[in-house]
């Protein structure tokens, strides 16, 4: 959500009018969260699905669905436990990767064919924790303070990629 919410706040236009007004609203029929506008010149739908993680695929079918959006349109910032925490890697297709996240959305799509911004989330504790316990974990100060920069920069690569598709 932070990355979404980033991508919300710099570069969905138009911008909330108010510091603190968000540009989210809950939708029941889309099962989460939605902000609308325009980045980089396209008409864009930001989702932040309320569903159980294993289940995002209901929220992104439903506005998928809605929209009349194909797959390929289709952009899924997720978590991945394999990269370490900072890096990020784009994909324009590809497996969950075990991310249950992904497996529900590439369920109801029925296909894997979607571009994904994976950022990495993997720290020293990683091997040290079951992986349900360490999904759960909350980011050192360490990490939240680098955090504003590495979406910046995530971002910054995922505008490049649309732009140049």
């Amino acid at each position: 959500f932070m990355a979404v919410e980033n991508l919300a706040k710099k570069h969905l236009t138009p911008r909330p009018l108010l510091e603190g007004e968000g540009a989210f609203r809950y939708d029941k029929k889309f099962f989460g969260q939605v902000a609308t506008g325009e980045i980089a010149g396209e008409k864009t739908i930001l989702l932040k699905p309320e569903t159980y993680m294993n289940l995002s695929g209901k929220s992104v079918l439903s506005v998928a669905q809605f929209y009349k959006i194909p797959a390929k349109k289709i952009v899924v910032f997720s978590d991945d436990l394999d990269l370490p925490f900072g890096k990020f890697r784009w994909r324009e297709k590809g497996s969950s990767g075990g991310h249950n996240g992904l497996k529900s959305i590439i369920s109801v799509l029925g296909t894997p064919e979607f571009p994904r911004m994976k950022l990495g989330i993997s720290n020293e504790l990683r091997e040290k924790m079951l992986t349900e316990n360490f999904v759960l974990t909350k980011f050192s100060a360490e990490e939240l303070a680098q955090i504003p920069q590495i979406l910046d920069q995530a971002i910054a690569e995922f505008l490049t990629k649309i732009q140049n598709a």
